[in-house]
Formats: C-alpha cells, sequence, structure tokens
C-alpha cells in the first residue's frame, strides 16, 4: 500500500499531524469555530487515530487540520442496517485568510484516503451546520449526501446535516 504521510500542493503542504502541532491546532479551532473542544480531546484523537489527523502548513505555519475519529456503528450509507467500521470528520478548520486555496479539499481527500487504507473504514460521515453553504458544497463535490437533519444539533440550537459517503 502506497501511502503519502507528506503530499505538496503549490502553496501549501498537507501532512500527518504531530503533538507539537496541538498548540496551532487549538488556535485555529478557537478562532474559526464555534464549536471549541478541550486541549486533552486534540491530543486523544492525535494518539488514537493520528494515522488520518492532517494539517495544512504553509512555510512552517498550520493554517488547517482534520480531526478523525474511527468508530463501530450502523451504516450512514447502506439501506440495510449494517455494523459497519466509519470514519468520522469530528472537525476541519481553515484559517479564513487562507480559505479558497483547496486546503479543506486537500486535507478531507487526504484524510479520507487514509481512513480507507490505514483503518479499514467502510464510510466516512460528518456532521455541517445547515447554514455552512461553502462546507456543504465542498461535501458534496467529494461525493458525500445528505442523510438526515440533526434537529438543534449544535449549542446554539442549531440544525446540522449528517453528510456521509461510501469509501
Amino acid at each position: 500500500m502506497e501511502f503519502a504521510e507528506t503530499k505538496k500542493y503549490g502553496a501549501f503542504i498537507v501532512r500527518l499531524a504531530r503533538i507539537t502541532d496541538i498548540d496551532q491546532i487549538v488556535k485555529i479551532n478557537r478562532l474559526t469555530l464555534p464549536e471549541n473542544y478541550p486541549y486533552y480531546f486534540f491530543v486523544e484523537h492525535l494518539k488514537e487515530y493520528g494515522g488520518a489527523f492532517y494539517v495544512a502548513d504553509i512555510e512552517g505555519e498550520v493554517v488547517g487540520y482534520i480531526m478523525p475519529r474511527i468508530e463501530w456503528g450502523f451504516s450512514n450509507v447502506k439501506q440495510i442496517p449494517t455494523l459497519v467500521k466509519k470514519g468520522h470528520v469530528v472537525s476541519i478548520a481553515v484559517l479564513e485568510k487562507f480559505r479558497k486555496m483547496g486546503i479543506g479539499t486537500a486535507l478531507l481527500q487526504n484524510s479520507i484516503k487514509a481512513m480507507k487504507e490505514v483503518y479499514e473504514a467502510e464510510e466516512v460521515y460528518l456532521e455541517v451546520r445547515v447554514s455552512n453553504t461553502p462546507a456543504i458544497s465542498l461535501y458534496k463535490k467529494l461525493g458525500f449526501t445528505e442523510v438526515k437533519v440533526l434537529k438543534h444539533y449544535y449549542a446554539d440550537g442549531e440544525d446540522a446535516y449528517l453528510m456521509a459517503r461510501p469509501l
């Protein structure tokens, strides 16, 4: 199995996250998303699922990340209720001034590939605010479909789409 730990994309590289990146990852999370996780949450996810936890790096600065989890549960894509191993995109974010460069796409593509190749996940899913049109558009472009609406999913009461795709 050929697997790239680091990939160059013009102005940025996508590489596996390191423990030394956690401070920058937490900072990006706080600056860009209303859903903030405690520091240890990022550390635990990196320890457990580091083979699919990526950052985007521009000249040594982390400007985006994707934090996944691998879990067992009922399929979000199969018609018949089936227990499957699935990847979960827990959090993905890119600093605002580095958006529209393809960083989110590259992070998602690398993490999804690793979920399948490293962790043998059969599908991947995520939750996204129903108002987050740019993210929904990106996910659809990468083959995700809206599975259902999760009412009042976020702390502020906003609904989320549960989106999924097979791997």
